[in-house]
């Protein structure tokens, strides 16, 4: 069995394991096990709701015996009051959380998959009440005055030997601006995007903007570099004070 069927057949195996315990209501798939199947593959994880009645959720979360029946966990990792990352022997991930019905309708997620629930359960549980936080594209004149700020605070960090600061304000901060304004110079294709991460499959979404990343991300001990790489693409693109990139340019080569 190739990794994507095993992925969907453990998630069936864990509809049948929450039927079986007695009190719970429903399995929702999300991400690639939910609504957009075309994009699961052999290197996805179990994205899940386990949909429980309500006053039996600590049970769900105190003992995670509906998932170690069907493979043992070699690991498990409480991330939020609501659920567990787990790492099954086999080498199956998942991330799920735990919620009563009435939850539902006081969370935002993307609408899932109804992979199983108890009969006479409204198929509505899991379309969300709460929507997704708006993308809201920022103005374009913060977004490149953002991404040069950035430069200059790092490189002046990385000249004072502050190294892995200036890696993040260059190569994570300043680089994430200029994620937001690929959207500026060209047309998002071929992958949704993710409302809790814009970093989620860049490269299928704008392609022509990720073949120039590995210049903007050059590591640890080539922040100048990277630096150099991210200011030629604004002024490629925007308009850039030329004091600014004469600023840049000089603590890049002081």
């Amino acid at each position: 069995m190739n990794m994507t069927n095993r992925l969907l057949t453990r998630l069936d195996e864990i509809g049948a394991s929450l039927e079986r315990s007695g009190h719970a209501l429903a399995l929702i798939g999300l991400g690639s096990v939910g609504v957009e199947l075309e994009r699961l593959d052999a290197w996805s994880d179990l994205d899940f709701f386990a949909i429980v009645e309500q006053g039996h959720k600590g049970r769900y979360l105190s003992n995670l015996d509906w998932l170690s029946c069907l493979c043992p966990l070699a690991y498990q990792f409480r991330n939020t009051p609501d659920g567990f990352k787990v790492l099954f022997q086999d080498g199956i991930f998942c991330e799920f959380a735990v919620f009563e019905l009435a939850e539902l309708g006081t969370i935002p997620f993307s609408r899932g998959r109804i992979v199983w629930k108890v009969p006479g359960l409204n198929e509505d549980i899991a379309e969300p009440v709460v929507p997704l936080p708006a993308v809201c594209q920022s103005a374009t004149e913060w977004l490149v005055g953002e991404a040069l700020t950035n430069l200059l605070v790092g490189l002046g960090r990385f000249r004072r030997g502050e190294k892995l600061s200036a890696s993040r304000f260059i190569q994570q901060y300043a680089v994430d601006r200029v994620l937001e304004l690929s959207a500026v110079i060209a047309q998002e294709i071929g992958a949704p995007r993710d409302a809790f991460a814009n970093e989620r499959r860049f490269e299928q979404r704008f392609p022509g903007v990720a073949q120039e990343l590995p210049c903007f991300i050059q590591g640890y001990d080539h922040s100048c570099e990277s630096a150099q790489a991210i200011l030629a693409f604004l002024e490629r693109h925007f308009d850039v004070n030329q004091a600014v990139a004469d600023t840049i340019r000089k603590l890049c080569n002081p």
